[in-house]
């Protein structure tokens, strides 16, 4: 705490058995974080130093930083057990985007976005964490990557799928756009696409285009099942609402296996329903399905043997009251009529 009574978070590392490899990380935060320094979607880095310790040990590195006072994992935790909520969604995933669009305008990626590298300070989100993010190179907007990275409900496709005999990893700004698809998700639906596999079947399904996402109509908040009570996860059906269609669209397109397919950031911010408006008629109208009627000429009707049977007693009915149709123009409105009348029962 200062002077003007700010609190600030320490990040304290110990460095005696951290590795070069590890140390460079960390050195790359710092930078990452100076170079974006004064951006309101970053979290601010006050200070750093490293201090050495007692008998020539290696001591720690000291970061000092805003101070959050909780992460969007908590927050979403918190909220797992309401009804959905679009404006609140709206809110925080618009400055996720924001956050994002900050770092890969400087042609940086940060391959392992989850919820809890997001980080409310006064009430405004903002990305921490740049530990294993790097810079993109100058001629292209991927990098290349020894190992797989990132937290697996949340990785990309292209993050896990290595061909046989490869060890590098393509992976790019599309990449985080995924990773922001499965925390839309979450937030949507309660859990993330993959959470329900184990992890050997995580690590096949994610880049499995075969395997099938699935986009419910409806978002129902449900109770983990606890060690404690009987019975599965409890499904709280009377908080059942429904998803617009544009925002599932949104999910589906930042989910996409092809990482060419899936839509940009900027495309993202650009949504109607971030500002809650209502989707346009091509996104959210069902597509009518076409009745019989629809089939059929104005004059036309479907004769089935029900309504056959029922037209033949009306006509012997007449019969015997000795009804005559002499005129040629009177039964033609007498059959238009029927047509008619045949057509509307049909409608109902």
């Amino acid at each position: 705490m200062t002077y003007a009574s700010e609190l600030y978070a320490i990040k304290k590392v110990a460095l005696d058995k951290t590795d070069s490899e590890t140390m460079a990380g960390y050195m790359n935060e710092i930078a990452l974080l100076k170079r974006l320094e004064g951006n309101s979607r970053i979290i601010r880095l006050v200070d750093s130093e490293v201090k050495g310790g007692p008998g020539g040990s290696k001591g720690h590195l000291l970061l000092v930083m805003e101070c959050g006072e909780i992460d969007l994992a908590r927050l979403i935790s918190e909220r797992s057990q309401e009804g959905l909520d679009m404006i609140w969604i709206a809110y925080y995933w618009q400055q996720m985007l924001q956050a994002v669009q900050v770092i890969h305008d400087e042609k940086i990626v940060h391959s392992d976005l989850k919820p809890g590298n997001f980080v409310l300070v006064k009430g405004q989100l903002k990305l921490i964490d740049f530990g294993i993010a790097n810079a993109i190179a100058n001629d292209t907007t991927n990098i290349q990557r020894d190992h797989q990275i990132g937290t697996l409900n949340y990785m990309s496709p292209e993050a896990i799928d290595v061909a046989e005999g490869m060890r590098r990893l393509k992976v790019g700004r599309s990449s985080d756009v995924w990773s922001l698809g499965c925390i839309l998700y979450q937030m949507v639906y309660g859990s993330t696409p993959f959470s329900h596999l184990t992890i050997y079947q995580k690590m096949k399904a994610i880049p499995n285009s075969s395997f099938e996402i699935p986009y419910p109509e409806y978002s129902v908040p449900v109770i983990p099942a606890s060690k404690s009570s009987q019975g599965g996860p409890k499904k709280l059906e009377h908080l059942r609402r429904p998803v617009r269609l544009d925002v599932i669209s949104n999910i589906k397109s930042c989910l996409d296996r092809n990482p060419k397919d899936r839509m940009t950031i900027p495309e993202l911010l650009q949504e109607d329903w971030l500002s809650m408006k209502e989707p346009s008629a091509s996104v959210s109208a069902p597509v009518p399905v076409p009745t019989i009627n629809d089939l059929l000429g104005s004059e036309e009707a479907v004769i089935n043997p029900f309504y056959m049977g029922q037209l033949l007693k009306y006509g012997i009915q007449l019969g015997l009251a000795g009804q005559k149709f002499e005129d040629p123009k009177d039964l033609a409105k007498a059959a238009e009529r029927l047509i008619s009348e045949l057509r509307a029962v049909q409608e109902k």
